[in-house]
C-alpha cells in the first residue's frame, strides 16, 4: 500500500493526487496523467485527478501525494496506508451528455449532477462540458431544478422561523461595497441580517475581503448564530458554512472560461440564499456599458428569471436596477473600499455620496420587509439610522463581536497617479479595465493595493490632472498595473484636444 503525503499545493477546487513514476506498487503507465482515480484508506474514499511525478525530491516512490484540497477531503494523517484504483465515471455524466445533445433534464438528473459535483467526482473538463452545454440552452424549470438541488446539497443555516433578510448584488461594478453600510443600518433597525459574503475570485475585492480589513470574517456557523443573536447581524465569509458547495465547484471553472449566464447566475445566488436560511431578499442588478448587464432588455430578462425562481422556492425577493456605468465610491480594493464604507457610516464630510445614496436606497428596500414600517418609508428610516449614528454604532458592535482582523492592513506605499491626457469632461468609465488595474496592483491579496478613483462621469478635467491613483505593496505588481494602465486608462474624456 502507498503512504499518504500532504503536499503544499493549492489546486483550487479540484482534488489532485500525485503518483511517482517509479512507484513499485502501481505502474504509472496504467494510471495516465489527468485520469480520475479513487483513493481508499481508513474507511474513507475520494476521487482525484492524477498527476505523475518524476522528481524524487518531491515524494518517495511509495508515497501518494495529495493537494491541499484532496488532503482536507480525505481527512487522514500523513503516513496512512491507502490504495488507489481507476475511478469509474460518475453515472450522472449520462445526464451531461443528454444536455450536450440539447435535451431538457429532470429534477432528478440535476440532483444527481449536483451531488457528484459537490463530492468532487467531476474533472475540470467534465464540469466545463456541463457549463457550456447549459449555457447554450437551459429552460426556466431547469434553473429551478438546479437551484433546489444546489441548495439541498451541503450545509444549511436555520434561524428558528424568524424573518431573515439579506441583500445581494450580482457584482461587476468596482467599489460597490453597499453591504457594509446596509447590514449595520438594517441590524440597527432590528431586522436579522446574517450576511454571508464571498471572497473575490476575479474582482479586486469581495465583501469578505473588505470586511476583513476591519474585523475577523473567518467565522463558523455556531459562532455566527451567537453573533446574530446578540447583534441582529454579521458580515462574515460564507466558506465555513459550506453553503451550496456544488456552486463553488462550478464557479471555479466558470470564471476562467468567462461563462456567466443568467441561468447559472440565478441558480448560484438563490441556492446560497436558500441554504443560508434567507426568507426576504433584495437583489441589486447594476446596468451599464461595461457591467454584467449592458441593456434594459437584459435587465428585464434577468429580473423576471430571479422573480420566477424566487417565487417557486418561497423567497420573498425584490429586484432593483441600479446605475452600473461607473465605479461606486472612490476606492477599488479592500482597504480603500473599507475606508469609503466607514466614511459613510461615520458621517465623514469626505464620504462618497454616490455610495451613500445607493446604500440608503437598498437598505430602504430591505427595511420595508418590516411589517411595522409603512410602505415608502424605508429610505427615510435608513437615512435616520445613518444620520443619527445608530448605524455606525452597530457597525462598531459587529466588529467587536466578530473580533479583530487577522492582521493590520495599511494602504500600499507604492503609488502612481494616472492623469488626463487632455482637457474636457469625463464621458465614460470602463469598469472592467479599472478593476483589472486594481487587481494587477495586488488586490485583493494585498489588502492595501488598488485604485483610488477621483473623477466621475460629468466631471471636468484638465490635462495632467489625476484621474485615479494606483496603490501597490510590491514592486512587480506595481509595474504590472502601471503597464496595463499605460495601454489604456479606462477613462474616456470628451472635449478639445
Amino acid at each position: 500500500m502507498l503512504r499518504l503525503k500532504k503536499l503544499g499545493i493549492d489546486t483550487c477546487h479540484e482534488t489532485v493526487a500525485f503518483l511517482a513514476r517509479r512507484c513499485p506498487l502501481y505502474r504509472a503507465e496504467e494510471f495516465v496523467a489527468l485520469a480520475r482515480i479513487e483513493i481508499l484508506g481508513g474507511g474513507r474514499r475520494i476521487v482525484a485527478t492524477l498527476n505523475i511525478v518524476d522528481d524524487e525530491r518531491i515524494m518517495a516512490a511509495d508515497e501518494l501525494g495529495l493537494s491541499l484540497l484532496a488532503h482536507r477531503h480525505l481527512g487522514l494523517p500523513d503516513g496512512t496506508p491507502v490504495e488507489i484504483a481507476q475511478a469509474a465515471p460518475p453515472p450522472s455524466l449520462d445526464h451531461v451528455r443528454t444536455k450536450i445533445d440539447g435535451g431538457v433534464l429532470s429534477p432528478e438528473a440535476y440532483m444527481a449532477i449536483t451531488q457528484d459535483l459537490a463530492a468532487h467526482r467531476y474533472s475540470k473538463m467534465e464540469i466545463a462540458a456541463f457549463l457550456i452545454a447549459s449555457a447554450r440552452f437551459t429552460t426556466a424549470p431547469e434553473v429551478l431544478s438546479l437551484t433546489r438541488a444546489m441548495a439541498s446539497v451541503g450545509g444549511k443555516l436555520a434561524w428558528n422561523g424568524d424573518m431573515i433578510v439579506d441583500k445581494h448584488c450580482i457584482g461587476g461594478i468596482p467599489g460597490n461595497r453597499t453591504s457594509m453600510i446596509v447590514v449595520p443600518i438594517v441590524a440597527a433597525h432590528g431586522l436579522k441580517i446574517p450576511k454571508t459574503s464571498s471572497r473575490a475570485i476575479t474582482s479586486p475585492a469581495g465583501t469578505a475581503d473588505t470586511m476583513e480589513v476591519l474585523a475577523r470574517v473567518d467565522v463558523g456557523p455556531d459562532e455566527m448564530r451567537e453573533i446574530v443573536a446578540a447583534e441582529k447581524g454579521c458580515l462574515v465569509w460564507g466558506g465555513h458554512a459550506n453553503l451550496s458547495p456544488a456552486d463553488d465547484v462550478l464557479i471555479s471553472v466558470e470564471r476562467p472560461l468567462a461563462i456567466d449566464t443568467p441561468e447559472q447566475m440565478v441558480a448560484s445566488i438563490l441556492s446560497k440564499k436558500l441554504a443560508a436560511g434567507v426568507t426576504h431578499l433584495v437583489i441589486d442588478l447594476p446596468v451599464g456599458p461595461t457591467a454584467k448587464l449592458r441593456s434594459r432588455e437584459s435587465f428585464v430578462r434577468l429580473r423576471k428569471l430571479f422573480e420566477y425562481i424566487a417565487d417557486e422556492v418561497g423567497l420573498n425577493a425584490i429586484v432593483v436596477g441600479t446605475d452600473g456605468s461607473q465605479p461606486v465610491g472612490r476606492g477599488i480594493g479592500p482597504w480603500l473600499e473599507a475606508r469609503d464604507a466607514m466614511q459613510v457610516l461615520e458621517r465623514d464630510p469626505a464620504a462618497p455620496r454616490d455610495l451613500e445614496e445607493r446604500a440608503l436606497l437598498l437598505a430602504g428596500h430591505v427595511l420595508e420587509f418590516d411589517p411595522a414600517l409603512r410602505g415608502g418609508h424605508g429610505v427615510v428610516r435608513a437615512r435616520e439610522l445613518l444620520e443619527s449614528g445608530a448605524a455606525a454604532k452597530k457597525m462598531r458592535q459587529l466588529m467587536a463581536a466578530q473580533g479583530p482582523p487577522p492582521e493590520v492592513s495599511t494602504l500600499g506605499a507604492l503609488r502612481h497617479d494616472v492623469v488626463a491626457s487632455r482637457d474636457g469632461v469625463v464621458e465614460a468609465v470602463d469598469c472592467l479595465r479599472l478593476a483589472r488595474v486594481a487587481r494587477l496592483a495586488g488586490a485583493p491579496i494585498d489588502k492595501g493595493a488598488g485604485v483610488d478613483f477621483f473623477k466621475k462621469i460629468g466631471d471636468p478635467v484638465e490635462k495632467g490632472e489625476p484621474l485615479y491613483r494606483i496603490h501597490a505593496a510590491f514592486e512587480a505588481d506595481f509595474r504590472f498595473s502601471l503597464k496595463f494602465a499605460s495601454a489604456g486608462d479606462g477613462v474616456t474624456i470628451a472635449g478639445s484636444t
